[in-house]
């Protein structure tokens, strides 16, 4: 009737906002999972072993001194590059004047020019030294003592070991730089062929690695695959993930109103026959309990009854209690259930739960036809994939680069083995003339020792001591060595001093503010023959510096070389291109994987009927204020106990035989008839309190259910779709960031690795490094420590001599009471006995 209608468009009703609140807020709106760490495609690098490692320069322990000899090279050269001096040199070699060179030159030929007096006037003054010593006058013995004399050689001692030591000092580092020098040497000559042969392999092996890099896209592809073998069970699972919940939840509240309606018809049919059964026993109990009163009250008032009177008040109030005739019939409520439950509500649940737990299933069942169209789509992707090692245009641009290289490589190698031989010249020449200036040094300090020692042993000035004999002696052989090598120390110092000099200010200093590259870029400084941009095939709107800067910044061979038609790297790795039909096909899937029954129409029917069934209308109440009210008013054991209790008080036999039999007729009533009623009635209230505590919230419940079921039935369709497509989107993602890493890796290889030009830029810098910062520097170090060795021989020279005289005897000996060498304790000594 009106009832049933009105539940029914109650639960429509909330159906349909539960509807529309999930739609509003759909369940599937958590975000995807976050990348694992397999989520990263690791690309194995095959490539390597043709690349030019990248030479930087190392911090030593000599760079101060590196840097104090390019300050002296700055002083010493202080012109820029000399552009028309070298594009004469270069264009037309004849035109070239003397006095152009010698203008650029002019520090060194200053230079040289010190150089030449030195070799002329050292050995000059060696000579006149030797002529000298012939005829005893130079280096030979004090004329006279005179007071100050011991301060002077003290003196001469210091400047002649001070000047050993800057010697020794600077010659070590002679022998250090140029040990660096040749170490540095061999592997920086053979540098420059390998790495000739290595930019020629790199030029040769670019179609190979391009294939390299287009066959490892064999990794997302098996990934991919690997991926799409378990999507559907995934989609599947993640689906009954986050709808279980919900649905669990409508099934329990479905079982807890099944369960309602099968135990609350259970108590209503208890309700109804204790009812009955305790009206037919109250109609029986009446008579017999009248009867019974009647007889206890007639004895109790008996004159022969001692001290009944008592009692007898109790006893005329013996009369029955409850009355369950009063209470309302529950007749109709169970009219309106019988027949119920016409539905087998723990079989629908079951179906219901098995429907909803197949869903990974169905999703792979349904989904295996997109998942075979994917795969045929990643091998279609293969072959786009494929076109670009097909298309990639540099194997017929780079040949004149590799002719180039393999020119250089031939024409250098007879200057490098020239190089090569003067360097060992150099090394020889540099060890034995630094070997003579430690035998110079080793003659300074033997003689200064022994000369010190004789000194300190002799008593009078005048007196021969053969030691300081022997110091003065090996002092003049320094001396001696000094002046034969010095000519020769000097040559080698202007000889090294002028190619090192020359590489640093020239080449070295104008290849760190990139001089060179300018002037090789300026149109007409190079003759025709050596025009670099049509020798390498470079781009025509390009030069040396600009491809330099390209090529050190990471740019691919294609964009630096001169093409018939430009190439777009970054079009071809769009990642558009190759997942297109891959992403359409995944948008445009679908399929219903939430059609899930909880609740048949019967089993619909069966609620709305118990719900308008007015179990809620029944007046529990009524029942139990009626149970409130005992069986019989009286207690039927306190009287049999109080009638017991007189007979033990009266004289009268028959009296108290009687009392003794009316206990027992109440003994049997309560035991016989009154018990049962009362657990008629204990059974009575557990029906009435769990039907009472149903009845006001049965009508809510059963709508709630009801709305719920309909709501899950109506969500669980709309929300496995929304599930679906976050999922596949999720997964569309996640291998799109394959293509995309795959395709940025292809781009990332090509341009810094497989066809980079870097390599080219990296060996220029190499060529710097070894001949600037590894030879040049040392070179330079050595001959300016070697330079200092030769020009602190001079004063060497003359501390050396002037030494020599102090350590033999003085001719003529002038006696000074204050001099501490003829009378330390001012106590006169005869010495002439000793001439």
């Amino acid at each position: 009737g009106a009832p049933g209608c009105l539940l029914m468009a109650g639960a429509m009703w909330a159906a349909g906002l539960l509807l529309a609140w999930t739609l509003l807020h759909p369940a599937g709106t958590q975000q995807c999972h976050p990348t694992s760490p397999g989520g990263v495609l690791r690309f194995t690098d095959r490539h390597a072993e043709i690349r030019v490692p990248a030479l930087h320069r190392v911090p030593s322990s000599l760079d101060p001194l590196y840097g104090v000899v390019r300050r002296c090279l700055d002083l010493i050269q202080q012109n820029p590059l000399p552009t028309e001096l070298l594009r004469a040199a270069l264009n037309d070699p004849g035109s070239v004047r003397t006095s152009q060179v010698v203008q650029y030159e002019l520090g060194y030929v200053v230079c040289a020019a010190v150089a030449l007096l030195f070799t002329v006037a050292v050995p000059v003054a060696g000579m006149c030294f030797c002529y000298c010593r012939s005829r005893r006058r130079c280096g030979g013995r004090l004329r006279a003592h005179r007071r100050s004399l011991g301060c002077r050689r003290r003196c001469l001692l210091a400047c002649l070991s001070f000047t050993s030591l800057i010697i020794l000092i600077s010659v070590t580092c002679a022998f250090v730089t140029s040990q660096r020098v040749k170490g540095q040497m061999e592997p920086g000559l053979g540098a420059v062929p390998a790495t000739l042969r290595t930019l020629r392999q790199h030029l040769a092996n670019v179609p190979q690695g391009v294939q390299m890099v287009v066959d490892k896209f064999e990794v997302p592809r098996k990934q991919i695959i690997s991926d799409l073998a378990g999507l559907s069970r995934s989609v599947g699972l993640s689906i009954h993930a986050q709808l279980k919940a919900m649905t669990y939840a409508a099934l329990a509240d479905l079982q807890d109103r099944a369960g309602d309606l099968q135990t609350s018809l259970h108590h209503l049919q208890i309700l109804d026959r204790t009812t009955r059964a305790l009206a037919a026993a109250r109609a029986e109990l009446e008579p017999a309990l009248r009867e019974r009163r009647s007889r206890v009250v007639a004895l109790l008032d008996d004159p022969r009854c001692t001290s009944c009177a008592s009692v007898l008040g109790r006893a005329q109030s013996l009369e029955l209690g409850a009355d369950y005739g009063k209470v309302p019939s529950v007749e109709k409520v169970l009219k309106a259930l019988a027949g119920l439950p016409r539905s087998d509500f723990a079989e629908m649940i079951r179906q219901g739960n098995g429907t909803f737990n197949s869903i990974p299933e169905l999703a792979v069942e349904r989904m295996a036809q997109v998942i075979q169209d994917l795969r045929d789509d990643l091998a279609r992707t293969a072959e786009k994939v494929q076109s670009i090692a097909d298309g990639f245009p540099l194997p017929d641009y780079t040949r004149p680069v590799s002719e180039a290289l393999v020119k250089a490589e031939d024409r250098s190698q007879p200057y490098l083995r020239e190089v090569e031989r003067f360097e060992q010249y150099r090394w020889i020449a540099g060890t034995v003339l630094c070997s003579i200036i430690l035998l110079i040094l080793a003659c300074n300090v033997t003689g200064m020792a022994l000369g010190a020692y004789g000194l300190s042993k002799r008593e009078d000035p005048s007196d021969y001591e053969c030691r300081g004999e022997a110091g003065a002696k090996f002092l003049l052989v320094g001396v001696g060595l000094a002046f034969l090598f010095s000519w020769l120390l000097i040559l080698l110092v202007f000889a090294t001093f002028l190619v090192g000099g020359n590489i640093q200010t020239l080449v070295c200093r104008n290849w760190v503010n990139q001089e060179i590259y300018k002037f090789i870029d300026t149109p007409g400084n190079l003759p025709p023959s050596m025009n670099l941009t049509h020798q390498l095939n470079l781009r025509r709107d390009s030069n040396l510096s600009s491809v330099y800067r390209e090529c050190k910044s990471g740019a691919g061979l294609w964009e630096v070389l001169q093409l018939d038609r430009s190439y777009d790297l970054d079009e071809h790795l769009k990642t558009p291109k190759y997942t297109a039909d891959f992403q359409k096909r995944l948008g445009d899937f679908t399929a219903r994987l939430g059609d899930v029954r909880l609740l048949r129409s019967e089993g619909r029917q069966d609620l709305e009927t118990f719900a308008r069934s007015g179990v809620d209308e029944v007046d529990y109440g009524r029942f139990q204020e009626e149970m409130k009210n005992p069986v019989v008013q009286t207690s039927l054991p306190g009287l049999a106990r109080n009638l017991e209790g007189l007979q033990k008080m009266q004289r009268n036999s028959t009296v108290a035989g009687r009392l003794s039999a009316e206990a027992r007729a109440l003994w049997q009533m309560q035991n016989s008839t009154v018990q049962s009623q009362e657990a008629l009635v204990a059974k009575l209230g557990e029906s009435v309190q769990f039907l009472s505590r149903l009845a006001p919230h049965l009508k809510e419940r059963v709508k709630r259910t009801l709305a719920t079921t309909a709501s899950a039935e109506a969500r669980l369709p709309v929300q496995a779709q929304q599930i679906l497509r976050q999922e596949i989107g999720c997964f569309t993602r996640k291998e799109l960031r394959y293509f995309t890493q795959y395709l940025n890796w292809v781009g990332q290889t090509l341009r810094e690795d497989v066809a980079s030009c870097q390599p080219l830029a990296t060996a220029l810098d190499n060529g710097r490094v070894i001949l600037c910062d590894r030879i040049a520097d040392p070179w330079n170090a050595f001959w300016f420590s070697l330079g200092c060795c030769t020009f602190f021989l001079i004063p060497n020279i003359i501390f050396a001599v002037r030494l020599t005289k102090h350590f033999r005897p003085i001719r003529n000996r002038l006696i000074s009471t204050g001099s501490e060498e003829t009378c330390p304790f001012h106590i006169p000594r005869v010495t002439a006995l000793k001439l």
